[in-house]
Parts: C-alpha cells; structure tokens; sequence
C-alpha cells in the first residue's frame, strides 16, 4: 500500500510537469529548463543546487544511513526505487512499519510551479507553503492519503527541480504526531549533502 501512494505522489507531479510542458515550440527546440521559472506564484530559487547528478542516480547517497539512524531511528534496509518522476529511496525502520520515501522529481520541470499550478486548479487536497528548510522554498501537498504519521513534504533546490520527502510513520514511531517535523529534518540533511556535493 505504501509503495502505490509513494507512486502516485511522484506520478502526479510528473504528469503535472507533461502537461505544463505543452506549448506551441517545435518539440526539436529545446528549451532552458528554467525558462519562466518559477511559474504559477511558486517562490524563486535564490541560491540554487545545480551538482545533483549523483543523488538523481543514487537517491539513498543524499543521507548515509548513520546519518539518517540520528534522524529518524534504526534502519533496516534501504532500496532504491525508479519512479515516474525520477530515482527514490526508501529507507525501511525497524519500527515497523514505518518508512521514509526521499528524492529528486527530475521528471517535473516546473519545480515547485507545478504545485503551485495543482493548487490553483483545486486538484490538491492539501496545500500549506511551509518556513524554508535550510533557505529553501517548501510546500506540504497532497492530494489524498492525508492521515496520522503521514506527509509529503517538496522542497525547491532549483526552479525547476524539487525534493520531494514522504514519511508514513507507524503509531508506535517517536515523530508519529508530528511526520511533517521528522520531513524537515530529513529535507535538511539531504539539502546540506547536497550543497556539499
């Protein structure tokens, strides 16, 4: 059950990022990613991350697991999983069954626009701009699946690029009452490895 929802969550912002992307250009003209970024009222970037090709093929090297056994308790596995919109990992805790989805939506060129342009359009069920993690724009969305020990928490390290963190916390798990704190957190690790990229 978990893995279809964590699906979805990626699968949406990239069929948001497909249809964002329709326009009148010739599909053999590229254009820059950030063009008319950040659209739809989302918030701009200031001080982007642009070395993220080692996290986007390798999502678990944004947190080494000792790092995130301070964050969030005892590991038992980590799994790279490739998405609709791009590579994720899933650590798996021994409180069980509790698991935190992490990575980079490449598949979504719209970065935090494509959120902001789901809100407008009344498709999301939630939608709460949140303080920055580490100076970086963030949002708490979802579009159904909402419950306790539950978040999906995007975060804009570019224009055109979010990292997106999605615990689902067991009842017995210490962050239970508050999985959107625990997502912070774990947004901040990976945004300071990824700054030392």
């Amino acid at each position: 059950m978990r893995p279809t929802a964590t699906f979805l969550t990626f699968a949406t912002l990239a069929s948001v990022a497909l249809l964002g992307g329709c326009s009148d250009k010739k599909p053999d003209t590229p254009a820059p990613s950030s063009a008319g970024l950040p659209s739809a009222g989302a918030p701009a970037v200031t001080d982007p991350i642009t070395n993220t090709s080692a996290v986007e093929s390798d999502p678990c090297s944004a947190i080494p697991t000792p790092e995130m056994e301070t964050i969030a308790g005892k590991v038992k596995r980590t799994r790279a999983e490739d998405m609709t919109a791009g590579k994720a990992c899933t650590w798996v805790f021994e409180v069980s069954p509790t698991t935190i989805n992490a990575g980079l939506v490449t598949g979504n060129k719209d970065g935090l626009g494509a959120l902001y342009a789901q809100h407008a359009s009344g498709s999301l069920t939630t939608f709460k701009p949140v303080d920055p993690v580490n100076g970086y724009p963030a949002v708490v969305y979802a579009n159904g699946g909402e419950g306790k020990g539950n978040c999906t928490l995007a975060v804009g390290v570019r224009d055109d690029l979010v990292y997106n963190v999605i615990p689902r916390l067991s009842s017995d798990h210490p962050s239970y009452s508050d999985p959107c704190g625990l997502a912070t957190k774990v947004a901040t690790a990976a945004i300071k490895n990824l700054k030392g990229a």
